[in-house]
């Protein structure tokens, strides 16, 4: 699940939520307010480790904006920022946002990291939606992948099965959510909502990659506390909701 459903709880909080109902791994937002973020020193570093407690920490979720126009560097700058702290708390992916459209400028600051690791995804999200969209980001950007947010491309008219497509095997983890409606998106408990996730199911089965809960209480503060969602994600994933 995302420490982005847990305000104001830090990463022991979400480290033992996530042991309490067998999770695996955490997506941890990086933010001064959760205590990941790459403001961190070597002993900070060595203290979300410890809170973990062998929870993984499948991805750092970032803010930069990949494809967003203005100064290379300074976008640079900041995902150099945020994959050396991937590197230290040995997480595998760390998350940026579209941002804009500017896709030429989207691969030049990949490029520049491409051999820094750990691997680059780029959301279904803001400017860049679908899985059409961030596909075409993708195609001049060999060394990244996606995250697939079964909200954004279902909102913006893209069915399941062409999001799936699309991205193909550029999918690296995919993150579940419910919403009221396209028109709405204020999250609601899984199954309770619009969001096709049984067509998504179907079409995951076998899906070899992480799954994520990104209950979105942060934006949301009147949303119910996380711990009451995470039995139907985990349905879900059983293929029993």
């Amino acid at each position: 699940m995302s420490t982005l459903g847990m305000p104001g709880e830090g990463v022991a909080g979400a480290a033992a939520l996530a042991r309490r109902f067998g999770l695996d791994g955490l997506e941890l937002r990086l933010h001064p307010g959760t205590g990941v973020h790459a403001g961190l020193d070597g002993d900070g570093r060595r203290r979300v480790l410890d809170l973990l407690g062998g929870i993984v920490p499948v991805c750092l979720a970032g803010y930069v904006r990949i494809s967003a126009p203005g100064d290379d560097e300074a976008v640079i700058a900041g995902l150099r920022a945020d994959l050396e702290l991937a590197r230290d708390l040995g997480a595998s992916y760390v998350r940026v946002f579209p941002g804009g459209t500017d896709l030429a400028a989207a691969a030049r600051r990949l490029a520049a990291v491409a051999d820094e690791g750990p691997v680059v995804l780029v959301e279904t999200h803001d400017a860049l939606p679908t899985g059409a969209a961030v596909a075409e980001l993708l195609a001049g950007a060999p060394s990244a992948a996606a995250i697939w947010d079964l909200l954004h491309p279902w909102r913006h008219g893209e069915a399941p099965a062409a999001t799936l497509a699309a991205l193909g095997g550029r999918t690296a983890y995919v993150q579940i959510k419910d919403a009221v409606s396209a028109d709405d998106p204020a999250p609601v408990p899984l199954g309770t909502g619009s969001v096709p996730l049984a067509e998504a199911r179907e079409l995951l089965d076998g899906f070899g990659g992480w799954v994520s809960l990104e209950w979105e209480r942060t934006w949301y503060p009147d949303a119910a506390p996380v711990e009451e969602i995470v039995p139907g994600a985990l349905a879900w994933v059983e293929g029993t909701l």
